[in-house]
């Protein structure tokens, strides 16, 4: 159902100036997103290796072991919660904009929200089956609606959503935790045929693998969908509060960000990496949404000391201003870079390439996505698949 809105937007959302932290907080959400990714891309097996614990556990038995456990526990489920919290204050902004102009609501957002689903469909088929479009998509709709509804009854569903996703994600680790050794709970490795199927295989077979094993590919958005809403939510309660201005109070409130996040966020994600893979849920779905809070905290402490801002921040900028295009361009090109469509190296690099030639490639991958935002936003005001999206929207 459509209405229209009467009433203003709240003081942040009616702002119609561009809040520049946004942008470098969503630079870094996709570049944080790769540094989960790019070990899907990598593993035996790739996409469907993450469903029979291909990534392994974390292990500080050797040098190249440690590193690589602390570049996946700084970055696993954090940096896809901290996008997933922006989407919703992107959300919450397209609200205000319409509250401003006396414009119905959802209206026209409806369809936005429908395309994203058609990109992520495709992007899921195509690329990378672990796309999260299409769950942003569907919590979209819903909390577009529930925005129509008072603040007291969404804030409401917030909390309660957060409740739910805590109590599955609990039981679902407790389950775990007490599968014996061998059962189909425990996972049993990666089958010979899907590491073939990656590492030599057709872009045509991976397609049809893909569309062959959807439902399992695609648990994950239905398995988080609490989640989902949940932070979402908290985006627009967070935006709405002001939290990402340049004011004495919107510092305030990333500090009391940074410290909570980060207070609570490390020794919890800590203690469930150490907890060995039957806690990888716990860690992934429970932890790091505490820990991306805090990540906005800092980011945001880190922003606020820069007085000029250099290459790097310019870039996260740019970056963030076609985060559509830059989450999709990573994948591309890692898939590229991993499967055997491609160059192979997934395959080609084992030890004692890895971990370093991994981290090399979400470095490589990183470089190449700060140079290009920058260089095509030079010469185009918004990112190519940004653009589609403009196009078709208006027709």
């Amino acid at each position: 159902m459509t209405e229209t809105l009467r009433v203003p937007a709240p003081t942040t959302a009616g702002s119609p100036k561009r809040l520049a932290l946004l942008d470098v907080l969503r630079g870094v959400a996709i570049l944080g997103t790769l540094m989960t990714n790019v070990w899907v891309f990598t593993g035996p097996g790739a996409e469907w290796g993450v469903l029979q614990g291909s990534l392994g556990e974390t292990s500080f038995g050797s040098f190249p072991d440690a590193a690589e456990s602390v570049f996946r526990l700084l970055a696993d489920g954090k940096f896809l919660s901290m996008l997933t919290i922006l989407f919703g204050v992107g959300l919450a902004i397209q609200y205000g904009s319409a509250a401003r102009r006396g414009q119905p609501w959802p209206g026209r957002y409806k369809w936005r929200a429908l395309f994203l689903f058609g990109e992520g469909a495709v992007h899921f088929v195509l690329v990378f089956a672990w796309d999260v479009l299409m769950g942003y998509a569907v919590t979209a709709l819903l909390v577009a609606w529930l925005l129509t509804r008072s603040e007291r009854a969404w804030r409401r569903v917030m909390w309660w959503a957060a409740g739910v996703h805590l109590t599955v994600i609990g039981l679902l680790t407790a389950a775990l935790a007490s599968a014996p050794e061998g059962s189909p709970a425990d996972g049993g490795g990666v089958s010979r045929e899907v590491v073939d199927l990656y590492a030599h295989g057709s872009w045509a077979d991976q397609i049809a693998f893909r569309l062959e094993n959807a439902i399992a590919l695609r648990m994950e958005p239905v398995l988080t969908f609490f989640l989902l809403l949940f932070l979402f939510l908290l985006g627009v309660r967070l935006f709405r509060a002001g939290a990402f201005g340049a004011d004495e109070a919107a510092r305030r409130i990333r500090a009391r960000m940074l410290a909570w996040g980060l207070g609570l966020g490390v020794p919890l994600n800590v203690a469930v990496a150490v907890g060995g893979g039957d806690f990888f849920l716990l860690g992934r779905y429970g932890a790091a949404p505490l820990m991306a809070v805090g990540y906005i905290g800092l980011i945001g402490a880190v922003v606020d000391r820069v007085r000029r801002p250099g290459p790097v921040m310019n870039g996260l900028t740019s970056v963030g201003r076609m985060a559509l295009s830059g989450y999709v361009a990573q994948n591309v090109i890692c898939m590229l870079v991993s499967y055997g469509i491609g160059l192979g190296l997934a395959a080609e690099l084992g030890e004692p390439w890895r971990p370093w030639w991994v981290m090399g490639l979400w470095a490589a991958v990183s470089v190449v996505l700060l140079v290009g935002s920058k260089l095509w936003l030079r010469r185009f005001p918004t990112g190519p698949l940004e653009s589609v999206q403009k196009w078709a929207l208006r027709r």
